[in-house]
């Protein structure tokens, strides 16, 4: 049986300001943080002191006020939980960590976005941010790992999934073999697709091509192996039917599934720690 490694961390918010901002490919943009000005590195509320050693660890980020441009920071309640100032606007949203690292002695991590106008409080964001801008992190406060014994991995993802897909293939290294699965819009290259994901092997879809396209590469893989595992990320109706076909006709175990709607069309800021289908929420 595959079992994944979890690790709890404390939760600890982390102010930060864009050092650098990066093109990558039509939609997406990533964005490398810093400590800000003053911080001292050595303490729990740096970066440096920040993990996130699994491959979906994700981190809070909490944005400026739209309207007025405050950013109204968390702080940790006495339950251990984070605490939102109740006199001002205080939005956030869950974003992978896609890397962090330490450069001449500092610390940064990255994350990448997908824009999509000022439809959202983050899109609108990430397109105007700009080096010196601040937000804050917090977490990630738990962490699951790759699993033991792990022999062939499948990753089926969209642009939101993408950071994690890319983690995973890192992860797993390179004596295990990895196929990927990626849904992407008119306005994503292949070719950073690909660069992303390495050594996996890529098949690429494109949404206009019209829905169900998922479903229909994940039952033409066949069956999984009694020691691979299959990690969905991405937009929440599109694995639905995943799930129900690996799980109700296949048999697949939970352990070897890593299935989580990062969002759904039609809904603000959805919780991807919710069952992805109701139904059959195990």
């Amino acid at each position: 049986m595959l079992t994944r490694p979890r690790t709890r961390f404390d939760l600890i918010p982390r102010r930060v300001r864009v050092h650098a901002v990066r093109e990558l490919s039509g939609s997406l943009r990533r964005t490398t943080f810093r400590d800000v000005d003053g911080a001292d590195p050595a303490a729990p509320t740096s970066l440096a002191a920040l993990r996130a050693p699994g491959p979906e660890d994700h981190v809070k980020v909490f944005l400026p006020d739209p309207a007025t441009g405050v950013l109204h920071a968390p702080w940790i309640a006495a339950d251990g939980g984070l605490q939102r100032p109740a006199d001002g606007v205080s939005i956030s949203r869950d974003y992978t960590v896609r890397a962090t690292r330490t450069v001449d002695g500092v610390a940064e991590l990255d994350v990448d976005w997908v824009l999509h106008g000022d439809e959202g409080p983050a899109s609108a964001w990430a397109a105007r941010a700009q080096e010196g801008d601040e937000i804050v992190l917090a977490g990630p406060r738990g962490s699951l790992g790759v699993p033991e014994g792990l022999g062939r991995l499948t990753v089926v993802a969209d642009e939101t999934g993408l950071p994690a897909a890319a983690r995973w293939v890192d992860a797993v290294g390179p004596g295990v073999p990895v196929t990927a699965i990626v849904e992407i819009g008119d306005d994503v290259d292949e070719a950073h697709v690909e660069a992303e994901l390495g050594r996996a092997s890529v098949e690429i879809l494109y949404r206009t091509d019209g829905p169900g396209q998922v479903e229909e590469a994940v039952r033409s893989l066949g069956g999984l192996e009694a020691d691979e595992l299959l990690v969905a990320l991405g937009e929440a109706g599109e694995l639905v039917p995943v799930r129900r076909y690996l799980r109700r006709e296949l048999g697949v175990g939970p352990e070897q599934l890593s299935i989580s709607g990062y969002w759904r069309r039609g809904v603000v800021n959805l919780d991807h720690h919710l069952p992805l289908d109701p139904t059959d929420p195990d």
